[in-house]
């Protein structure tokens, strides 16, 4: 039995929680600073980072109650990809927290946390399969054949899903964050009115592209400024069916038949509707609460890694940049 602190200070929520290798979740805690950032329209990096450094020791010291713990075994910390500020702080506070209690520190990957979090329910998939993971700063697909044994089948060339969804909101007059914003304005869209790009499934390959149909929704505000519900329908089935279509033929190209999703954009609804009704799929997703950046998945996958474990840390790691499909299996993990 070994227990693992995890430590998520990616973007801007702060995530700590307490994972048990036999007993599972023990603890956990999130604080969310979309208020902070709501006036400004999106995440301000130094606000994100000072946000961390005040709320990191509180939330430590509940999870911990939670658990009934006063220390645990490993301390797992997010170190990248993400805001480099934000990083930093967690990592050096993990690093920092791991000294004084002499146990070891595992650097996490950010999406691969979120890969695994689905993992935690006990209906996860057996390898191989295929995983979409879709956030604010990330789209990919990837044909995931173990833990750390990850081929890239596809990703966005510009930007993210959850990104598209946080300027269709701007443009639309919406609040940050934009992603559920949108999604409750579509559900009183007209389905028939407009009809949107669906980028590159004209095209081979499994890449998307969301930044031509983020300029077609602009243009299509400005010609119908008060068509608000219709625009975000739109915007949101040109998405789903694109997201869609790319995990039929990711699928088809992995011989795959079991698929999971992850990340923020993981929770909107007519996307789950959508993979779920794929031919001969079989969808795997996290509870909505793993769905967005937390401590717990940070806390499991440290868990996962625990043959990974740096005894004594000197140094903290942080990496703005990390490609998903450069790690590699756990210590000691048969290949």
């Amino acid at each position: 039995m070994t227990t693992v602190l995890g430590i998520e200070t990616s973007c801007d929520e702060t995530g700590v929680a307490v994972y048990d290798t036999r007993r599972g979740l023990l603890g956990e805690a999130l604080y969310s600073q979309i208020r902070l950032h709501a006036e400004h329209g999106g995440v301000v990096p130094e606000l994100a980072s000072r946000d961390h450094v005040r709320r990191l020791s509180g939330l430590v010291d509940e999870v911990l109650a939670q658990a009934e713990l006063l220390r645990t075994d490993v301390i797992a910390y997010t170190a990248g990809p993400g805001l480099i500020g934000a990083l930093m702080v967690g990592a050096s506070f993990a690093t920092g927290l791991a000294t004084a209690w002499d146990v070891p520190v595992v650097p996490v990957h950010h999406m691969e946390g979120h890969l695994l979090a689905p993992l935690m329910s006990g209906e996860a998939p057996a390898f191989p399969f295929v995983a979409l993971l879709v956030s604010g700063g990330h789209t990919l697909l990837v044909r995931v054949d173990g833990i750390g044994r990850y081929t890239l089948l596809g990703q966005t060339r510009d930007d993210a899903v959850g990104e598209a969804f946080d300027k269709t909101a701007k443009l639309l007059g919406l609040d940050y964050p934009g992603g559920p914003a949108v999604a409750r304005l579509a559900e009183s869209g007209d389905p028939g009115r407009f009809r949107l790009p669906r980028p590159m499934l004209d095209k081979p390959g499994l890449d998307f592209s969301f930044s031509g149909l983020k300029t077609a929704v602009y243009l299509l505000a400005q010609d119908e400024p008060d068509a608000g519900p219709d625009i975000a329908r739109a915007f949101e089935e040109a998405v789903v069916e694109t997201l869609a279509t790319k995990c039929a033929r990711a699928l088809d190209a992995a011989g795959c038949q079991d698929l999971l999703i992850a990340g923020g954009v993981a929770a909107n609804r007519r996307l789950r509707a959508a993979l779920s009704a794929l031919p001969g799929v079989r969808l795997h997703t996290p509870p909505l609460n793993l769905c967005t950046d937390n401590g717990a998945m940070i806390a499991h996958a440290g868990a996962l890694r625990v043959s990974d474990a740096i005894a004594r840390p000197t140094a903290m790691s942080a990496r703005a940049r990390w490609p998903l499909d450069t790690l590699a299996p756990p210590a000691g993990a048969s290949t």
